[in-house]
């Protein structure tokens, strides 16, 4: 695994807000908020290298030089169905980005295989920067899926943002797709015999939309 292209939040108010994530006491509506919460911290990390514009301004006492991003260079893309629940918090950060959408599910019949059942994309979607969206990188099946669709639309610039990755996960989209940078808020220890991440914080999607 490269890396150089994983990229870990490393700060004491996430630890903080990782800890009270996971409790499986935490009901939904502070679950949905936090996952929120930490997908913006994530969103302007993997900022970090975005190329700005010069203009000018007016501030109430003479003129300057400021610095804007040009937001229509940007796209988020959510993996159905719990990857919505990181949306509004990066909207927050780059709020005119354009949003597609990767509909997959886990196939628990089949070897915990990701199934494709939606794919919408803005137009255009191959002059854009594409953030990916899903907050748990398990297998690293429907990171890798999603990428290979998103490249066959000609994106050539994707970043991957999760809120728990498994190395395991981390390993496979590095070696399918190297050139793609991962942004996790941590990184666990190991799957599961179900392919869940441990300690992980169970089904996000459900945790998010109190399914369970």
């Amino acid at each position: 695994m490269n890396k150089l292209q994983v990229f870990e939040l490393n700060h004491p108010l996430i630890e903080h807000k990782l800890g009270i994530l996971r409790n499986k006491k935490t009901g939904t509506k502070e679950f949905r908020e936090l996952i929120e919460e930490i997908s913006m911290f994530l969103c302007y990390t993997a900022m970090n290298d975005a190329k700005l514009e010069d203009y000018e301004i007016s501030t109430p006492l003479c003129k300057m030089n400021a610095k804007k991003l040009n937001e229509d260079n940007y796209a988020f893309v959510p993996i159905l169905r719990a990857g919505m629940g990181m949306l509004n918090g990066v909207i927050n950060v780059i709020p005119n980005a354009e949003i597609g959408h990767i509909g997959m599910y886990r196939d628990e019949t089949n070897n915990h295989k990701p199934v494709n059942y939606f794919f919408k994309v803005p137009k255009n979607i191959e002059n854009k920067e594409v953030i990916l969206l899903d907050p748990m990188l398990a297998t690293g099946g429907s990171a890798v899926d999603a990428i290979d669709l998103l490249k066959g639309k000609g994106v050539k610039s994707i970043k991957f943002l999760c809120i728990i990755a498994a190395p395991e996960g981390l390993k496979n989209v590095q070696q399918k797709h190297p050139d793609v940078k991962i942004y996790c808020a941590k990184i666990d220890e190991k799957l599961n015999e179900d392919a869940y991440i441990l300690p992980g914080l169970g089904d996000a999607g459900d945790r998010i939309y109190g399914t369970k």
